[in-house]
């Protein structure tokens, strides 16, 4: 519940504020009266009379109706603060500092209950308990530092945790990214990051409103709430960065399918994310510089060129946006000999631009020039340019700043020497830019960027997906654990995902009678025992009657053997795909390549059902193992528009039957002409 009290109060009260500014309350007090709050601002503190120039209240009862009350208070007084103000003085919104609460104790839950059942009782916004407080271009209600710089232009900064709030902002400012607001949840009790974000999205203005926002989150307690208002902001043309901390928690556990084995919580979240477009960090850091990217103009392209006067950074940053599959192409020909004519002898125009340490900054502008305008095919410019001790930094960060506002192409500023070029480096960020100042952390976030799929339709493909019969083989099913082959090959063929021809049987004859119709050679599996290859319950490649009845007998000797399965031997590249099921996110659907390879190289994707097929394609394009889908050393690529719809039907199967919790499809056989599943398990709890 955000409302107006807490966005743009009239009136606040600092419940114990003091004249200490090294701890909370004092802090507090400083931040508001500093950062220029220009409505009435009241202090209650029993044992002061005045509290940095302002007249202090003994006592709650003495204030006057006022809008907002921030708690700086022991955990134990706060719920008796919030009855009275609530009822007796008209507080409409309440933002607790303290401590100690549900985050803590169990008492300290009971607590925080009873605060949130009076603000709900009253119509009281509530930020916290437990967070660093509220900053915005109206009231600087944190007790922490630094205080950004704010614009209305800037970055909404959203955190669940206060201290690593203190820590990103510590990153972005070095970096010159400016602010709208910060909000600090804490424990989120009333209003956590997925509220902030629907308020956000409820009351855009385009005209004025900041169109970034950065994340950080501990705790999704609301994955179709987030996923909503996140797209719809993304789609309004806003964009999204995030850090989800604590996501490997759950670890690989230990499961009865290879889904189970490699998913987590971690690919829901990468599930979700996708979803929604928002680019997915992993430090401050990164989430930072992502950030600064945000204020520069959208990237059209993949293509970059280096301006630089150091050839090692140069070629650190190829390296870098080259591994995340951007490019950073040759520079040669007629324009490159020109641009080569006007710079110092022994300079490099190939790409990486070296115009050398002793380059002057009407070389730099040169540089850039041309890139923007001459050379072809170039859709970003990246210009490093530290201090050699050769040139009058001011003139060249000048020059910069310039050309940046003169560009139609994003610019990216690379200036590394922030102890031998500091007041330089500030200057240039005071008139409205951000620096990069590490390059392999650039690549890194472009790459995070430009590999972000966009927010996906809310459209479910059903692509013939056959829905009333899935639901009644679903509802046949009358007991929990793993169906049987048949009903997998049912609930496949109803989902149109093609299927190699098989056989199961505990009749010798009329498994080599099937084979003999399908013609050899044709693989026997083990039907029974869950991990087939870890008993010897797989043959390959089996080229008669005789090898086939050998099998058959050897296979019904293993432990919980119910019979074997034969099926038509195919060759391709193995592929693998599979879903589980996460408690409030859904189904998380995974891909990779198959066979052994998904537990050892765990080079899977995630994406949250039900999927669209830019969904699936990105899930494939971002896999590890992606050179070796497309074809690569002579080898044909996969037909990857196959297997995309198979991504796709899966998860429209999965939407319409809840019930699986767990299946994998591995392998599934493909060559460049189709993909056909051989070998599936689907676990189903009712």
């Amino acid at each position: 519940m955000i409302n107006q009290q807490l966005l743009h109060p009239e009136s606040i009260v600092v419940i114990g504020g003091s004249n200490n500014v090294h701890k909370l309350g004092g802090a507090m007090v400083r931040n508001i009266i500093q950062g220029g709050y220009k409505g009435t601002l009241r202090i209650v503190n029993p044992k002061e009379d005045e509290v940095q120039g302002i007249k202090v209240f003994h006592d709650a009862k003495e204030l006057p109706p006022t809008d907002l009350a921030i708690l700086v208070v022991a955990a134990k007084f706060c719920p008796g603060y919030v009855d009275y103000l609530a009822a007796e003085k008209q507080v409409k919104a309440f933002i607790i500092i303290s401590a100690g609460f549900g985050e803590e104790t169990k008492e300290g839950a009971l607590l925080e209950q009873h605060i949130l059942d009076t603000c709900e009782k009253y119509g009281c916004a509530l930020i916290g308990p437990n967070c660093i407080g509220l900053l915005n271009n109206y009231h600087h209600s944190v007790f922490t530092k630094p205080i950004p710089k704010l614009h209305p232009q800037g970055v909404d900064f959203l955190s669940g945790s206060g201290a690593t709030a203190v820590f990103i902002l510590e990153s972005a400012v070095i970096k010159g990214l400016q602010f709208n607001s910060v909000w600090s949840t804490g424990n989120g009790k009333q209003i956590g990051i997925e509220d902030v974000l629907q308020y956000m999205d409820e009351h855009f203005d385009p005209e004025h409103d900041s169109k970034v926002k950065l994340l950080y989150i501990e705790n999704i307690n609301d994955p179709d709430k987030l996923l909503l208002h996140a797209s719809s902001l993304i789609r309004k043309g806003c964009r999204i960065a995030a850090i989800k901390a604590g996501s490997s928690e759950s670890g690989s556990r230990a499961a009865s399918s290879h889904t189970g084995a490699i998913a987590s919580s971690d690919s829901a979240v990468e599930a979700l994310f996708r979803k929604a477009g928002i680019v997915r960090c992993f430090s401050r850091e990164e989430l930072t510089t992502v950030g600064c990217i945000f204020t520069l103009p959208p990237l059209t392209g993949k293509n970059f060129a280096i301006v630089t006067h150091a050839g090692g950074p140069g070629v650190m940053l190829t390296d870098a946006l080259s591994k995340g599959g951007l490019n950073v192409p040759k520079l040669d020909g007629p324009v490159a000999e020109e641009l080569k004519s006007k710079l110092f002898p022994g300079s490099s125009v190939s790409n990486p631009i070296d115009i050398l340490a002793t380059g002057t900054p009407e070389q730099l502008g040169i540089a850039i020039d041309y890139c923007e305008h001459k050379f072809e095919g170039i859709d970003a410019i990246c210009v490093i340019f530290g201090t050699p001790g050769l040139v009058k930094l001011y003139e060249a960060y000048d020059v910069l700043h310039k050309k940046i506002l003169e560009c139609k192409k994003p610019v990216f500023p690379v200036l590394p020497c922030l102890n031998t070029a500091g007041p330089e480096v500030a200057e240039f960020l005071e008139k409205g830019h951000v620096n990069f100042s590490d390059e392999v952390t650039l690549a890194t976030a472009l790459t995070q960027v430009m590999k972000t799929p966009k927010p996906a339709p809310a459209e479910i493909e059903l692509s013939g997906v056959d829905v009333p019969r899935i639901r009644k083989i679903i509802d046949g099913i009358d007991t929990n654990g793993y169906i049987s082959p048949d009903k997998v090959r049912e609930l496949l063929t109803c989902a149109k995902i093609p299927v190699v021809p098989e056989m199961v049987s505990d009749s010798k004859k009329a498994l080599v009678d099937f084979a003999e119709k399908i013609g050899y050679p044709v693989v026997a599996k083990v039907v029974g025992p869950i991990h087939k290859s870890d008993v010897g319950g797989v043959a390959l490649n089996i080229r008669s009657a005789k090898h086939l009845e050998l099998e058959f007998d050897r296979m019904m000797k293993i432990k919980d053997a119910r019979g074997v399965m034969v099926q038509k031997m195919l060759k391709g590249t193995e592929l693998f795909v599979g879903a589980k099921y996460e408690p409030r996110f859904g189904h998380v659907v995974l891909c990779g390549l198959g066979g052994i390879f998904v537990e050892v190289l765990k080079d899977v994707s995630s994406g949250l059902a039900p999927l669209s097929y830019d969904e699936a394609f990105s899930m494939i394009r971002s896999l590890k193992a992606y050179k070796i889908i497309q074809g690569t050393r002579g080898q044909k690529g996969i037909n990857q528009k196959r297997f995309a719809e198979i991504i796709v039907r899966l998860s429209t199967l999965l939407r319409f039957a809840t019930e699986i919790k767990e299946m994998d499809i591995n392998p599934l056989l493909a060559d460049e002409n189709d993909v056909v599943a051989v070998d599936a398990r689907i676990l189903v709890e009712k």
